[in-house]
């Protein structure tokens, strides 16, 4: 087989990022390196070449014919270079699963729970990934997504995991200050603490949504706030007011008694947290270990928060 004559990757790979963004000072922001280094690659792949790829002008540069039709054929190369990267250093160890999933789920459901995932699979190495940004299984090398949404998911395979019901909670000294709150329009005469995530996302069960589902309007003002669910749950925990979480990021803190809930009443939120991965992700038995695990501890966990609602 004759042996491939291929020009620099790097410089390459700066043409291409170039091409893109249309100068080389963006490319070099994305590929963290200066303009004056894209420009150095770029004048290498030329001479390479034997031609001329970007017209210099004085505004910056343009590209050639040439250019134009030389970064349509290498960048799916490229772009194909990366994915089989990505899919070998994924599978490099068949014990590793990657799993991303919201910062708050990570933190306040997941995580508690990952010592009996080692108890019961001592197999699976887990590498665990805080994101709220949308799963790119591929480039980031995930084999396992949990997103908040209604679906569907076109090309993954998807299982939805948990709902999210809202309760309203406090510290257990807010609680026995307050003997007379007994209803939600009782809320009304309490501090009650907002979480900004949940004014970010559409048809998201804030205060006045929750206490609207019992008849009981609500036009107070939408502070104090916090930036993050944690932050907003610390609050409650520290005395400070009244917060509504859903049962997943609250869990623990009922268990351990940081909170109560305040009222019995909870409302169903238009979210669910799905499972997802590529279909062909549970021919890996770690992968398919792991689904099948969280799978079941979702089911233990829902059981046991309808048990306590009963």
């Amino acid at each position: 087989m004759t042996p491939f004559r291929l020009p620099p990757l790097p410089a390459v790979r700066a043409f291409e990022a170039a091409a893109r963004h249309g100068g080389f000072q963006s490319a070099g922001e994305e590929l963290h390196v200066s303009a004056g280094a894209v420009a150095h690659q770029v004048k290498q792949l030329e001479n390479w070449l034997g031609v001329t790829l970007f017209q210099r002008l004085a505004r910056g540069v343009v590209l050639t014919p040439a250019g134009r039709q030389y970064a349509e054929a290498v960048r799916p190369l490229l772009q194909g270079l990366a994915e089989a990267s990505e899919t070998v250093k994924r599978h490099g160890d068949e014990r590793v699963v990657t799993v991303t999933s919201v910062p708050s789920l990570v933190a306040r459901w997941l995580m508690p729970r990952l010592g009996r995932l080692r108890e019961q699979h001592p197999e699976i190495d887990m590498r665990v990934l805080a994101s709220l940004h949308p799963a790119d299984f591929v480039r980031e090398g995930v084999d396992v997504a949990i997103r908040m949404g209604t679906g569907p998911y076109p090309g993954l395979k998807a299982d939805v995991l948990l709902e999210e019901r809202f309760s309203a909670v406090c510290s257990p000294a807010f609680k026995a200050a307050a003997p007379a709150l007994r209803t939600p329009a009782d809320l009304l005469r309490y501090p009650l603490l907002h979480d900004e995530l949940d004014f970010r996302i559409p048809a998201e069960v804030t205060w006045a949504r929750w206490l609207a589902t019992f008849g009981v309007s609500y036009t107070g003002p939408s502070r104090p706030s916090f930036s993050h669910t944690y932050l907003t749950l610390e609050a409650a925990a520290a005395g400070q007011g009244v917060a509504i979480a859903a049962e997943p990021f609250i869990e623990e803190d009922l268990r351990s008694g940081r909170l109560v809930r305040l009222l019995p009443q909870r409302v169903l939120g238009p979210y669910r947290y799905h499972l997802l991965r590529l279909p062909d992700a549970e021919a890996r038995p770690a992968v398919k270990a792991f689904c099948d695990w969280i799978k079941s501890e979702a089911q233990a966990a829902t059981a046991a928060w309808e048990a306590a609602r009963a």
